[in-house]
């Protein structure tokens, strides 16, 4: 048998695969992209039908050399890059590379990385979609047309260094936007009674709202109003009118999409988009699971799909009835249904073998690792399971001629609750719990009463897990999307996160505003719908790619042109710091960097200085003694290094623990991960001291 050669992206990917395959099988990276458009210029010939310019990546010739030989000397060639858009289009440029014909059939592809998946793969390779690709080649297209002619325009009429994205905008427009509401609204005062009550049947507190007066719902506008109905209510007996219980069926939610993922562990585990995507990738890929080597652990984690294979539903069925009890296994499989416009081509997000419990492959991954590959694995088996059943008790009381309404809650049957709840966007949702036994006629006694003001609350800012959701209601990006977009917004300074909020900058809400005034459809959420509705129908083979430019283009040319001519010169003002420049006395500004944001002085040129916002990373530094600060590097890595930085070199990337120091030097303890694992180890460089975080147990 003759030899034969695949080619995936990444070398983590090529070292799960190697283990499944023979010796006849030989498993190359090409480390992403090859070919790509060029970053100095646009790559797009607008003059010459939108003609893409493909060029080899810079420092990527010797891989492609590489390749090109091992392919030479293999008998077939096949391409195994990630099941979607961006992977299809790598396979392409890689075929044309290495001059492999269109019409061959040297394309694989796998939603899961497992031994099953891939040897069926291989034996089933087809030809290159081409109508993903072009899919591919407009949205790259497109997006190259917009950044890098709008850009410029920003860089001469707002701020050098300013960027323009056809989804990018659209978002800092929707996070603008919600701003503006905010800083509109104005708040209305009400008002909320509360009787706790005690039953004559019962230890158990009732607690009980207003809900109106003589039958009829009313809202307390103010203190005059909610005194009133307190001195109507004090020391006297409310009576049950009426008792009510239902019971509902709740259903659990579907298995995970990019989005859902996003949201979830972004608001369980308080994963930013890019570390959940970053994270999952490394699940997709493989992980070194003790006792079995190298393991996928994850399905393709790019996908707006909740379909399941039949085989997967099986094996979770199987799981939950050994696990759970036939009682949470349902009589027949769930089916979700998918959201209009998904792309249907991949399954849901889950565990590649749902019998890997978390338990089961803790002690192999990082922290990381862990909390989503958990997240994802429950999601799924509840995904699977019997609904919940819930009684709902309503009481009605009325005390004088007003009406208190008290509910509660009780799970007769916690089905899928046992393995996993979904999370909520609200803040502080009150859990409610279940009712004493009430009678129509009970009296009950007030022990006490509590009036609280409140004010109506604007929307909220949109956090990091809202605006995905957002985006994906509205349209806007596809799964692979939102984590970059995300990065690019915060990155630029166009939005700021505050805690767990995003914020539109000074810089943000400027640029949104020229946008909407000179190029209304490129943040205008409905048109960047339709244009995703567009790009849709070049994947199904219904427009050529080339001609979403050719309606798109026209209209867009006309507005740069515009734009050029009579768009005026916009200043922004410089947010004024408390820090006062040691030089020449004025009070320094904040100005933002390829490394984020820094202290300069607005004497410029006549005073040239700056300086480093200083964040203290709470721990002194382990060399000297000296305050260590946290750092970020030019892509954003955060590394830690000591303030003193001219006379003392200590710099690390593990993160600081503070709740803790050294037991054997009394200096401070870090944390590493690796891919051996996590550990707690002091950095002093006469202490050796290094503790296992799975055991808990020192090494040395």
């Amino acid at each position: 048998m003759g030899k034969k050669l695949i080619i995936v992206e990444s070398p983590s990917k090529a070292d799960t695969i190697k283990k499944y395959l023979g010796s006849t099988y030989s498993v190359e990276a090409s480390v992403g992209h090859i070919i790509d458009l060029p970053k100095s210029q646009m790559g797009i010939d607008v003059n010459d039908d939108f003609e893409p310019h493909y060029i080899t990546i810079r420092g990527k010739g010797e891989i492609l050399g590489k390749l090109r030989k091992l392919a030479k000397e293999a008998d077939q060639v096949l391409l195994a890059t990630d099941p979607d858009r961006e992977g299809e289009a790598i396979s392409w440029h890689l075929a044309n590379a290495l001059g492999l014909a269109p019409t061959d059939k040297n394309r694989v592809t796998f939603n899961e990385i497992t031994k099953d998946a891939v040897k069926k793969a291989v034996k089933e390779p087809r030809v290159i979609d081409q109508s993903l690709v072009d899919a591919q080649q407009a949205r790259r297209a497109l997006d190259r047309v917009v950044g890098y002619t709008l850009s410029p325009i920003l860089w001469k009429k707002v701020k050098k260094g300013l960027s323009a994205g056809r989804v990018q905008s659209v978002a800092t427009r929707l996070i603008c936007d919600r701003e503006a509401e905010i800083e509109a609204f104005v708040p209305r005062e009400y008002w909320s009674i509360t009787a706790f009550l005690n039953p004559e049947s019962s230890k158990k507190k009732v607690k009980a709202a207003y809900y109106g007066t003589n039958g009829e719902k009313m809202e307390i506008p103010d203190e005059q109003t909610a005194s009133k109905i307190v001195k109507d209510v004090t020391g006297k007996a409310f009576t049950v009118t009426d008792v009510k219980q239902t019971v509902s069926q709740k259903s659990p939610a579907p298995p995970f999409t990019t989005s859902t993922l996003q949201q979830e562990a972004s608001r369980k585990i308080n994963f930013q988009a890019r570390k959940t995507m970053s994270t999952a990738q490394t699940l997709y890929e493989g992980v070194n699971v003790s006792g079995m080597g190298k393991v996928g652990l994850i399905t393709y984690m790019r996908t707006d799909s909740v379909r399941i294979a039949v085989e997967a539903q099986a094996a979770a069925k199987n799981l939950i009835l050994d696990k759970y009890g036939a009682q949470y296994a349902p009589k027949s499989f769930r089916m979700y249904k998918t959201r209009k416009n998904s792309q249907d081509a991949h399954e849901a997000i889950r565990p590649a073998n749902v019998s890997l419990t978390p338990e089961m492959v803790k002690g192999s991954l990082t922290n990381d690792q862990y909390k989503l590959y958990k997240l994802i694995w429950e999601r799924f088996v509840a995904s699977q399971m019997e609904n919940a059943r819930v009684e709902s008790t309503t009481a009605e009381l009325l005390c004088d001629k007003h009406n208190f309404r008290a509910t509660g809650t009780n799970v007769l049957f916690d089905g899928f609750m046992k393995v996993y709840t979904e999370g909520s966007d609200a803040e502080n949702k009150e859990k409610q719990t279940a009712l004493p036994p009430l009678n129509k006629t009970d009296k009950l006694v007030c022990e006490s009463i509590e009036p609280e003001q409140h004010f109506t609350s604007p929307p909220p800012r949109y956090t990091e897990a809202t605006l995905v959701k957002a985006l994906e209601e509205e349209g806007i990006g596809r799964p692979s999307t939102y984590a970059p977009t995300i990065t690019t917004i915060l990155a630029r300074g166009y939005v700021a996160r505050e805690k767990k909020s995003l914020v539109p900058t000074e810089l943000g809400k400027v640029t949104t505003k020229l946008l909407k005034e000179n190029f209304e459809n490129i943040v205008d959420v409905e048109f960047t719908a339709n244009m995703e509705t567009r790009l849709d129908d070049v994947e199904s083979g219904d427009v050529a790619w080339k001609q979403i430019l050719r309606d798109f283009y026209p209209d867009f040319k006309a507005d740069i042109d515009r734009a050029e001519k009579e768009l005026e010169h916009v200043k922004i003002a410089d947010e004024v710091s408390d820090v006062q420049c040691e030089k020449c006395g004025r009070m320094m500004v904040y100005k933002l960097g390829r490394s984020g944001k820094f202290l300069a002085c607005p004497g410029f040129p006549e005073c040239r200085n700056t300086k480093s916002i200083r964040v203290e990373a709470g721990v002194a530094c382990p060399k000297c003694g000296k305050p260590l600060l946290t750092r970020r590097t030019r892509t954003g890595k955060t590394y830690y290094g000591c303030e003193d930085y001219q006379n003392c070199d200590f710099m690390t990337w593990d993160t600081p623990l503070k709740s803790r120091t050294c037991p054997k030097c009394g200096k401070a303890l870090f944390t590493n991960i690796s891919r051996a694992g996590r550990k707690t180890v002091c950095l002093n460089p006469g202490c050796d001291f290094e503790e296992s975080a799975k055991k808990g147990g020192s090494k040395k």
